[in-house]
């Protein structure tokens, strides 16, 4: 090496885990910034992209950032200033560092749409020495909306890049048993601190629409088996699937969680839990969605009991699982 030569840093192993996302701030510039990156994807939104921008541009974001605002206030944490996703995801990066101990591997987190974004991690990581990426996308059950987008991004950043390092993504893990123990452990642990039994446990997962299921997209099936296994390991109350979150006019996977929540008290169910097996972290959509609305739902239409199991978000669980996914691919 020549005395003019710059520096290089190499010999390390960089491990990126990434989430969904979520707005800078709750005001309307940042919210409609972040859904503007969100819905501009083309495998969430999979419509004409000429069509969809007119509408997005001209509609949803003049109207839809002040509704998603008011719900992420509600969930909003003020001491320290960041959403919940931003928070357990960051928390759950440090002690996967911890757990890993290893000086040669280096732990970060990115965010698919908003900040930290993959593409400046990347970088960074790279900077640091990281001849090697391990991206472990957050999303248990895989998804083209989900899991293949991030994928997108990473392959999108590495084709910028004139020293590429080496890559492993690691794939759905939506029937690891050190996943579908955690859960278990997760319904025990909420169980044991309630007063009262629990009629029917509903495993609300994010919907993606039926198109898409219909064009391939497995989704569907994965969160299926994932109920079907924690039902396996905790049968004493049944588990039923359901999915969250749809947005827009046209048909999504079914049943409905929101329409569930309204007829299970005529059902004779008004005593429930609800768990969302598909999140890693607590975010808008479980804790506003599910644990404001959802329960305001249930209870106005005759039930009485209405309990949301946390995510795994930084349990001790939820690490450990991490450290043997990383584990496997190092």
């Amino acid at each position: 090496m020549t005395s003019d030569h710059p520096k290089i840093n190499y010999g390390k192993t960089g491990i990126l885990i990434v989430n969904l996302g979520t707005p800078d701030s709750t005001n309307w510039l940042d919210i409609r910034k972040y859904l503007k990156e969100f819905l501009s994807d083309r495998r969430v939104i999979e419509v004409n992209p000429l069509i969809w921008q007119i509408i997005l541009n001209l509609f949803i974001l003049t109207f839809r950032p002040s509704k998603t605002a008011k719900a992420y206030k509600e969930i909003w944490m003020e001491d320290k200033n960041m959403s919940p996703l931003r928070y357990f995801t960051e928390s759950q990066s440090e002690k996967l560092s911890k757990q890993l101990g290893n000086e040669n591997l280096i732990v970060d987190f990115a965010m698919r749409y908003g900040n930290p974004s993959i593409y400046s991690k990347i970088y960074g990581l790279q900077k640091k020495g990281c001849e090697n990426l391990i991206i472990l996308p957050l999303y248990p059950q895989y998804a083209a909306a989900t899991t293949a987008t991030v994928c997108d991004e990473v392959y999108r950043t590495l084709m910028k890049m004139r020293w590429q390092p080496s890559l492993k993504i690691i794939p759905h893990y939506e029937s690891e048993p050190l996943y579908i123990e955690a859960i278990k452990n997760s319904i025990v642990r909420k169980i044991s601190e309630i007063n009262w039994q629990p009629d029917l446990i509903i495993a609300s997962y994010h919907g993606i629409p039926k198109k898409y299921f219909d064009k391939g997209d497995p989704y569907h099936c994965y969160c299926h088996k994932t109920t079907r296994l924690i039902s396996e390991k905790y049968s004493d109350i049944k588990i039923m699937t359901t999915f969250q979150s749809r947005f827009g006019p046209q048909e999504w996977l079914q049943p409905y969680t929101d329409k569930t929540f309204e007829t299970l008290p005529k059902e004779g169910k008004k005593n429930i839990l609800v768990i969302c097996p598909g999140f890693s972290s607590d975010c808008v959509e479980t804790l506003e969605e599910i644990s404001i609305q959802g329960k305001e739902s249930f209870i106005k239409s005759g039930g009485k009991n209405f309990e949301m199991i946390p995510c795994l978000n930084d349990n001790e669980d939820h690490i450990n699982l991490f450290k043997y996914l990383i584990s496997k691919n190092l």
